[in-house]
Parts: C-alpha cells; sequence; structure tokens
C-alpha cells in the first residue's frame, strides 16, 4: 500500500502515520476491497486511464472517513474524485461506503499527497483540490508542519487545470490567517472572495464530523475558494 520504510532523511511532513484501532470489518474491507478501488502512486499519473474515462477529477487531501468525499461522489456521478489518506481505519471505512452505494467514481491512495502531488500526478490534470480541516498543528513550534505552505500552493497550481480550483476550510483562526498571508503572495492564485477575505461556506460541502465537532466547540470555520490564473 506504499508504506514501506525509508532510511534517508525526508522533509517535513504535515502528518503522522497512525494505524488507530481498527475494527475487523475495516480490517477485511481493506484486504478485499483495496485491490478493486485503491491505487499506487504509480496510477495517478493518467487519470483518464485509471478511470476508464475522460471526466472532471478532484483530489482530496486528507479524507479522514470519508465524510465529504463519498458525498461528493454520489451527488456528482459525472466527476472523478481521488482521496488521498494514510488513517487505515479511515480507509476501511470509506472503503465500506463505496462498496455500499456501488461508486465507480471514487478511488483512494494511502500515500504522502505532496509526494503523489509531485511525483506521480500529472501537471494541468485536475479540476479541484480540497483540503477541509488539515491538521493545525496549533502549537508555534509546530506550524512548519501544516500543510497549507507557499511551497504546496505552488505544487497544487502546478496540477490545475486552468481557472481550477483550490477549496480549504479551517476552524484555526490563526492558520486561517497564515493562508491569507502566504495566497497574496502567490503570483498565480487568485482568492475568489477577494483579497483578505474569506468565501461563503459552499453549499455543495458536506457537514464533516470535524466540523461538526468545531461547531459544537464554537470555533468559527474560514472557507477558502482560490482559482488558479
Amino acid at each position: 500500500m506504499g508504506d514501506s520504510k525509508q532510511l534517508i532523511k525526508r522533509e517535513i511532513r504535515s502528518f503522522v502515520r497512525r494505524e488507530g484501532r481498527i475494527t475487523p470489518a475495516q480490517r477485511e474491507a481493506v484486504d478485499s476491497l483495496w485491490p478493486r478501488h485503491g491505487l499506487e502512486k504509480t496510477q495517478l499519473t493518467d487519470l483518464d486511464l485509471t478511470f476508464g474515462r475522460k471526466a472532471p477529477c478532484f483530489l482530496e487531501i486528507g479524507c479522514g472517513t470519508g465524510d465529504a468525499l463519498i458525498s461528493l461522489a454520489r451527488a456528482n456521478p459525472d466527476n472523478n474524485y481521488i482521496g488521498a489518506e494514510v488513517y487505515l481505519p479511515g480507509i476501511g471505512t470509506m472503503l465500506q461506503a463505496i462498496e455500499k452505494y456501488g461508486l465507480t467514481n471514487v478511488r483512494l491512495v494511502r500515500d504522502d499527497a505532496m509526494e503523489c502531488l509531485r511525483e506521480s500526478i500529472s501537471d494541468q490534470s485536475l479540476n479541484g483540490v480540497m483540503v477541509f480541516f488539515p491538521d493545525p498543528w496549533h502549537k508555534k513550534r509546530h506550524n512548519k508542519r501544516r500543510l497549507i505552505q507557499p511551497s504546496f500552493l505552488t505544487l497544487v497550481v502546478k496540477k490545475l487545470k486552468s481557472h481550477g480550483r483550490l477549496f480549504v476550510g479551517t476552524d484555526w483562526q490563526d492558520y486561517a490567517d497564515h493562508i491569507i498571508d502566504i495566497s497574496l503572495e502567490h503570483p498565480l492564485l487568485t482568492n475568489l472572495a477577494g483579497d483578505k477575505i474569506y468565501a461563503p461556506r459552499p453549499a455543495w460541502r458536506p457537514l464533516t464530523r470535524y466540523e461538526k465537532r468545531a461547531i459544537r466547540l464554537e470555533h468559527v470555520v474560514r472557507d477558502f475558494v482560490f482559482t488558479s490564473n
């Protein structure tokens, strides 16, 4: 599943690969359904070939248990969706849902999304990238581990088709401020809401478990919609 250990020094990652407690049903789903619905990085080079059709393709990074990904795939059968996730119980849950609903337009990859973008996904091949509630790494000394950085924006822009979209949601205000600051400095990315302005919550974005928790904690959710120039 692309989970080999390497001894060479690697760049700072925005996630911790944690296995968590996997249920027997989730394990069974991973063992039996991954060959059908899972992808290796090499299969991301030609997305039309991977899905067996030419259709708009969207990548969700850190899709958790698939609250958004599965809902979007069900609601938009004419789109293709790729979910990048490293949390094995979450992958098991998503595989169960894919099988339950008979979805043919969603595939999963269990690899570092940055590596997938950098090494496998072709330039100008994605219609959209979605990052909903990434790990805020809220301690100041850990801020450098946040996914949304200038290097990430540059990489995403390369992979988006002309006027493709980057959707981001966070409930951490200082992370939102950080995103505002670095996006202003990026010449090939435009905030569709306007400079230093948050986007309205997209009506199509499903309410995830994490977002429900944020609302219970009375966190303010900030949305961004960027377009590649």
